[in-house]
């Protein structure tokens, strides 16, 4: 019988000659200890093989979005002087001066003052609270009124399709800024709720026209197809299977169309049917400078500038969720 060599650390000769069958089967052990070990699994797998969901895929492209982040940034600084406007802003924007109306920039006054002798800074600042209150709140009521009728719509189909399909069709029919100037024009409360009111009356169809299109899509696919066969009720199919795979679209377009409803308050502002004095708004300080705009074009630059800036981000914020939710893009 043959002496089997030993083992030879340096250059590794004799290694399966002398394991056999026994030392082939512990290679293949080791190897499979390694693979298991390895961080991250195949491409569209996450840790420990795991696969990766739409939302999972979609966080990991958002955070290396750069369009992403700045607008990102600049909503969440909109959000916290909103809250806690004192934070940057100490005087009162109803505090107002009329010796000093009309007058450029000054220290501890950066941005002059208006028509009536307030600080154009302090105004500008308390202005974001109404812009992304009634944005926040317009495109929750948006969401969910359109999201709920466009989904009972898409699932049942039929009847609830066809009279929702008409019912859009009237509201889509309607100008909103002439639909603003007469819903608006008989309201006196001078607060963000008829304004909102208003914005979730006029705006729940396209919602619900997008919710019912992804419904239809979703409830077409197979496991909703083996949920149905395995007797699961309209309502489990609904939560667990069709709607979080159905509210992608409603997201995106919901997070463009709250720059839109921003952009809308600010115009009914201007036209003297939305927010009212005392209230603080951009509109009604853009309304209230467009008169003096060759001699103190200050007035109008900062409350119009700020505006642009929070539209544009929420508009950039929108595109970027959209790339990130679009399967097509990837």
């Amino acid at each position: 019988m043959p002496e089997q060599k030993p083992w030879d650390e340096t250059t590794g000769s004799g290694a399966i000659s002398g394991a056999g069958a026994g030392g082939g089967m512990d290679l293949a052990m080791d190897e499979g200890v390694t693979l298991e070990k390895t961080p991250g699994g195949p491409e569209g797998t996450g840790p420990a093989g795991k696969p990766r969901s739409l939302w999972s895929d979609a966080w990991r492209d958002l955070r290396r979005n750069p369009v992403f982040i700045i607008s990102g940034l600049i909503i969440l600084f909109l959000v916290i002087i909103s809250i806690w406007p004192s934070l940057i802003a100490d005087q009162d924007p109803l505090d107002c001066d009329l010796a000093k109306a009309q007058e450029g920039s000054q220290p501890g006054h950066p941005f002059g003052f208006d028509g009536q002798g307030c600080d154009v800074y302090t105004r500008t600042v308390y202005g974001a609270r109404t812009s992304v209150t009634v944005g926040v709140l317009s495109t929750l009521g948006v969401s969910l009124l359109g999201g709920v009728l466009g989904g009972l719509a898409g699932f049942f189909g039929k009847g609830w399709d066809a009279v929702l399909s008409r019912i859009t069709d009237v509201f889509f029919g309607i100008p909103v800024v002439l639909g603003g100037l007469v819903f608006l024009s008989v309201v006196t409360s001078s607060t963000v709720w008829p304004v909102i009111g208003f914005i979730v009356l006029l705006g729940w169809p396209q919602i619900a026209r997008i919710a019912r299109g992804s419904v239809i899509t979703a409830k077409q696919n197979d496991y909703v197809q083996a949920a149905r066969a395995l007797g699961a009720s309209n309502t489990r199919m609904m939560l667990r299977h069709i709607m979080p795979n159905a509210i992608a679209p409603v997201i995106v377009v919901a997070t463009i169309a709250l720059g839109t409803y921003i952009s809308l308050e600010a115009t009914l502002s201007y036209l003297g049917v939305g927010l009212k004095p005392p209230a603080v708004s951009w509109g009604i300080d853009i309304s209230a400078a467009s008169q003096y705009v060759r001699n103190a074009p200050h007035m109008l630059l900062w409350p119009a500038g700020a505006l642009a800036v929070t539209v544009l981000a929420f508009i950039m914020l929108g595109d970027a969720v959209r790339d990130a939710l679009d399967p097509k893009l990837r």
